[in-house]
Parts: C-alpha cells; structure tokens; sequence
C-alpha cells in the first residue's frame, strides 16, 4: 500500500501526565513568587488592622488564622525557592515534577499551551497511513523537517521522496539537508517581512536574474553584488544600488539611503520550494486532509488523559502502540479484515 514516495510531515501536542501547576518555567515561577508577595502583604496589613482594634474573641481566631496563613505561605516560598534551584539548573530553563521529560509548548490558540510532548508524523497521502512518527519534548516544529522525512524515506526504501508541511517546519538549513538527501519539499514561505507590513515592497516584489547575478526592483533599476558575509553559519549575499536616492517609488521601498536585499548562497534551493508550490496550489489542502487525518483520530482514541504513561522512552513506545493500533485499523478499512490476515499470514 506504500507504493508512493509521497507523504505530509505535522506535528501536535499532546498532553502528558503533568499537570500544569506543577510545571515551572521562568515567567512561572516569577508570576507564582509575586502572587505570594502579593499575598503576605495583604495578611500582614490584615494583621496591623487587627491589632488597632479592642482586644476580641473573634479578633484573636482571626489573628491566629492569618498566621498560619502566613506560615504556609512561608512554607511554600522554601519549596518554590528549592524548585527554582532546580528549574536553573535545567539546560532549558524549565522543570517538570511529575513527568521530568515532559515539556511546556505552546499551542495554536492564542495564549495557550500545554504540558507534554511534540509528536511527529510522516503520513501518506494516498492511504492516510503513518508512515514513521518520533516523539519530541522540543515544542517548536523548526528543526524537526530533516530527520522525520530522512525517516519517512529510509522506511518506504524511496530513492527521491516528495514532501509537503505547513509553514511552521521552515528553516532554510533543514530545506536545504533534505534537498541534499534528495527529498523534495513543499510549503509555504512565512511572511515575516517588516517592509511589507509597512506597506513598502518587500522581497519577493524584487525578481532576482540568475544570468546577471543582479535583482530587479520594481521601478526596473538592477540591484548589483556588492560583497558575502556570514551571519550564523550561513554565507549571505549583499546586493543594492545607487539609484535610489532619485527614485520616485523610493518612500515605497525603503526608509534608508538605499534598498538593500540579502541572498542566502542556497537561496535557489528555497526558491525551488515556492516554484512547487506555486505549480501546485492544493497541496497545503492535501497537507491539511492528510497529516491531520491521524492526530484528531488518535486523540479521540486516547480520551482526555492522553498519555499515560512518564518519561520519554516510556511515551515513546506507548506513541508507538497508538500509532500501530492506528494503522491496523486504517488497513482494515481499506482492505478489509481478512485480505489483511491473508497478507499478515503470508
């Protein structure tokens, strides 16, 4: 059934065996320290007003009880202080107390997050089956393309495979390592461009002319190679020209002296991932009805618990099983259950 070098890589989250309150972070342990400052001002200003009053029944179980409001409070500014201790020494700035491996990530809704893991699928797109999956506590999908599509090719012992993900895998060096490993990428381009939020012309407005070595800009003049420099890890090409101080289109180009524009020495290997794209516009709808596909049917098998099991080699195998469970079932629909045991047995 996987006769088609072809699949749709995603990423999701799913929820560990840790709850929230007992996740830290930085910014957490920040908010919880001030609301505890916050809290033994409020008892101790309760306490001064007490002690103005006349001596009572009442005022004296009230005492009492802000006290030992207070000497818990104080109890938990000694835990929180040993957890952040710990969360400090944490290579990531960040601790988990029931499941130690388990990750705070953020998710799509705004302001949300959840406290688990990152898993990642290889799907594909003609059957809807898992391909490869691996299980990550990195919350960002950034760096996660090269590896499962070297996977997902190593497994369906493909020469050349096609590859389509949303905007979130994007990164220039791991387009670029599975254009080497001969594996072909669609998506699209983030447009994180400050200038064309400004409404000024931005990159993609300056058509780049590989016979020349020169860009185009959009009041025609042509933008030289001026000199490379290298900015983490990557060697950058600088290209502009004079002839921007007497442009009329200049104040929709640039707020500078000139309109410079960077070319990544690769720049042709992301070009080529927008040509795909242009060429076939259905793929991030393909994406979407494939990759999709396995994660809302697998969280609706595993229930509002998720994963039970702590541990990243522990959620590792139990991920496993899930996606195995996924793909008996998935066969049985297409084939049917006994052209399947007929294959199984052969």
């Amino acid at each position: 059934m996987l006769t088609q070098a072809s699949v749709a890589i995603d990423g999701s989250k799913f929820k560990a065996v840790n709850n929230r309150d007992k996740n830290f972070t930085r910014a957490k342990m920040e908010r919880r320290l001030a609301q505890i400052d916050e809290s033994v001002a409020r008892y101790l200003s309760q306490l001064d007003t007490a002690d103005l009053q006349e001596p009572s029944e009442a005022i004296a179980a009230k005492t009492t009880h802000l006290k030992e409001k207070l000497a818990k409070l104080a109890s938990e500014l000694e835990r929180l202080k040993a957890i952040e201790k710990a969360m400090q020494a944490s290579p990531d700035q960040q601790i988990s107390l029931t499941d130690p491996d388990s990750r705070s990530t953020a998710t799509s809704g705004r302001g949300s997050g959840v406290v688990g893991y990152n898993v990642q699928v290889a799907v594909d797109t003609q059957h809807h089956l898992i391909v490869t999956h691996e299980v990550t506590n990195t919350g960002s999908d950034r760096s996660q393309l090269a590896n499962i599509a070297s996977q997902a090719k190593e497994v369906l012992g493909a020469d050349h495979l096609d590859v389509v993900a949303d905007r979130g895998y994007f990164n220039s060096p791991e387009i670029l390592a599975c254009e080497q490993a001969d594996i072909s990428v669609t998506m699209p381009k983030p447009m994180t461009s400050g200038a064309k939020s400004d409404g000024r012309f931005g990159k993609q407005d300056f058509v780049y002319l590989p016979t020349e070595d020169v860009y185009r800009c959009p009041a025609g003049e042509k933008l030289t190679y001026r000199y490379t420099n290298e900015e983490d890890g990557k060697a950058l090409r600088r290209y502009w020209t004079t002839a921007c101080s007497c442009c009329a289109l200049k104040a929709r180009c640039t707020t500078g002296r000139e309109r410079r524009i960077t070319r990544w020495e690769y720049e042709h290997v992301l070009e080529a991932v927008q040509q795909r794209l242009d060429m076939n516009p259905q793929a991030m709808r393909m994406r979407r009805e494939t990759a999709e596909h396995p994660f809302a049917t697998l969280k609706m098998r595993m229930g509002a618990t998720q994963f039970l099991m702590k541990t990243l080699p522990r959620v590792a195998t139990e991920m496993a099983l899930h996606a195995l469970a996924y793909n008996l079932a998935r066969v049985m629909n297409i084939l049917g259950i006994q052209p399947l045991l007929a294959a199984m047995r052969a």
